[in-house]
């Protein structure tokens, strides 16, 4: 199956919550690096690869979310980005389910679009949490 990609790394969180809404975790899997990392929450170990990516969204699946992201900031070096964000995740009324401001970084990937290479929604994890002294 062919899914839609992020032409540019600002697109990434567009596509993921066009696949949320979908409630297709397959195409969510697609926009994510194979050996990414989802920090979330910050202060637990990170979700890793396509399993973790699958572990962190499929809670969501069921209620078809409403994801809005505003991209606040970007920093793209070759097939890298940097970017931060402010989101919001709505259920059908409109009801806030959780908001946070993201730091992400992205890669290239094989099919041409951009990934998920290291997603923290809620921010940089501290370093006593992830074992840096």
């Amino acid at each position: 199956m062919t899914y839609r990609i992020a032409e540019h790394p600002h697109e990434v969180s567009e596509r993921v919550g066009e696949y949320l809404k979908e409630g297709n975790l397959d195409a969510i899997v697609t926009l994510f690096h194979p050996d990414c990392k989802i920090y979330l929450p910050p202060h637990e170990p990170p979700h890793e690869g396509h399993a973790g990516v699958r572990d962190a969204f499929a809670p969501f699946l069921e209620s078809r979310p409403t994801l809005i992201s505003q991209i606040t900031g970007e920093a793209i070096i070759g097939d890298i980005a940097l970017l931060q964000a402010e989101w919001q995740l709505e259920d059908n009324n409109g009801n806030v389910l959780g908001k946070g401001n993201s730091t992400e970084v992205v890669k290239r990937l094989e099919n041409g679009g951009w990934g998920y290479f290291i997603d923290c929604p809620l921010g940089l994890p501290l370093t006593q949490s992830i074992g840096v002294e």
